[in-house]
């Protein structure tokens, strides 16, 4: 029987120590914890589909809580029944002692565990939509305070009129004016069209 880790942070801005500690204290080797740094809405992850082609029957895999294995219900529900029927390993999740395949392997050890992943993973699944609600509820108020989202818009040069004025008198190639500019030649046209529509009004 083999032990592995998984552990999962869904940006690379989050911090993975806490999980991380978990692992070491469980004395699971560096090359058996298996870490994604992406969202936990679905399990197309390259580090977790390793691990479970890697599992074999009896083996044991701790995850350091129920999210972190996934947050969408349904994809929680199938992948336990992958890990623990297909693949015949047992789960462990640290946070939660009930969530252990090892223990209370009878009809009412099987139920309780049942009911309480399902539970679990309505909650993370909940959460998850929460977060959603509330970075769209975020980005909306930002935009009505007139805060910007993306790439920054480039300020143009005092003598882009002027710029674009020799280009259109054939004094300046279009490669000299997205020198001086500094723009791509995308931006170059889609300010140009800004800049006549302004003109137009």
């Amino acid at each position: 029987m083999a032990t592995y880790g998984y552990v999962r942070v869904s940006s690379s801005d989050q911090n993975e120590d806490r999980q991380l500690l978990a692992m070491n204290e469980l004395e699971i080797p560096a090359a058996r914890v298996f870490m994604d740094k992406q969202s936990g809405k679905d399990f197309d992850r390259p580090a977790y589909n390793a691990l479970v082609k890697r599992l074999k029957p009896g083996d044991l895999l701790y995850v350091k809580s129920i999210d972190r294995l996934g947050r969408n219900y349904d994809e929680i529900q199938n992948q336990w029944r992958v890990l623990t029927k297909d693949k015949g390993a047992d789960i462990s999740i640290i946070d939660m002692p009930l969530l252990d395949t090892r223990i209370n392997k009878d009809l009412m050890g099987t139920f309780i565990s049942d009911l309480v992943l399902q539970i679990l993973s309505f909650v993370a699944h909940t959460e998850r939509d929460h977060i959603r609600k509330r970075q769209t509820e975020g980005i909306a108020a930002a935009k009505a305070k007139g805060v910007r989202f993306g790439r920054p818009i480039k300020k143009l040069p005092e003598n882009f009129a002027e710029l674009v004025r020799q280009r259109e008198h054939k004094k300046l190639t279009i490669r000299q004016v997205l020198d001086q500019t500094g723009l791509k030649e995308s931006t170059f046209y889609r300010r140009l069209r800004e800049l006549k529509t302004q003109k137009g009004k």
